[in-house]
C-alpha cells in the first residue's frame, strides 16, 4: 500500500509532507488530520485551528461533491508557515471554479426555509480564515487558505 504522504513541497514547514488523496468523501478525514497536525506544529491555537478546519474541510468536500462531481481525481494538500502566518494549499484538476465566485453574505431576514440552497457553507469557510487565495494554475485550482501566526513569546 502507497503512502498519501509525498516529499516536502518547497515553502512548507519543515518536515511537513504534502498530502495526495483521491477525491473522494471517505479520505476527507485524511485531509482534516493533516491540517489539525500542521496547524498545531506551527503554534495556531484553538480557536484559529478550528476556524482552519472549518475552511479546510468545506473546500475539500466541495472539491470532491461540486468539482469531480463523482468523476475520479486527486486533491494535493500542503502547508508551510512564515513568521507570520500559516497557510494550506489546495491544488485539484476539477474543472476551473473560484469558490468566491457569486459568494455573498447570508440573508439572515429570510426564514431559513425560503432561502436558496447553497453558498453559506463556502461563505463562512471562506470568512473563518484570515485570507483566502484562489488562483488557476497550468489547468490546475490552487486555493490557499491562511491564519495569522501568533508572535513568538
Amino acid at each position: 500500500m502507497t503512502s498519501d504522504l509525498e516529499a516536502a513541497a518547497p515553502g512548507g514547514l519543515a518536515g511537513t509532507p504534502a498530502l495526495r488523496v483521491p477525491a473522494t468523501l471517505d479520505r476527507l478525514d485524511a485531509v482534516a488530520e493533516f491540517v489539525l497536525c500542521h496547524g498545531a506544529r506551527a503554534g495556531l491555537g484553538e480557536e484559529a485551528l478550528y476556524r482552519l478546519r472549518l475552511a479546510a474541510d468545506e473546500l475539500a468536500t466541495n472539491i470532491v461533491v461540486h468539482g469531480y462531481r463523482g468523476a475520479p481525481g486527486e486533491i494535493t494538500v500542503d502547508a508551510g508557515a512564515a513568521p507570520d502566518r500559516v497557510w494550506v494549499r489546495f491544488t485539484d484538476t476539477a474543472p476551473p471554479f473560484d469558490p468566491r465566485a457569486g459568494m455573498r453574505p447570508p440573508d439572515l431576514e429570510t426564514p431559513l426555509a425560503e432561502r436558496p440552497l447553497g453558498g453559506l457553507g463556502v461563505y463562512l469557510a471562506l470568512t473563518a480564515v484570515d485570507t483566502f487565495e484562489y488562483e488557476l494554475a497550468a489547468g490546475r485550482n490552487v486555493c490557499t487558505l491562511g491564519m495569522r501566526r501568533p508572535a513568538a513569546e
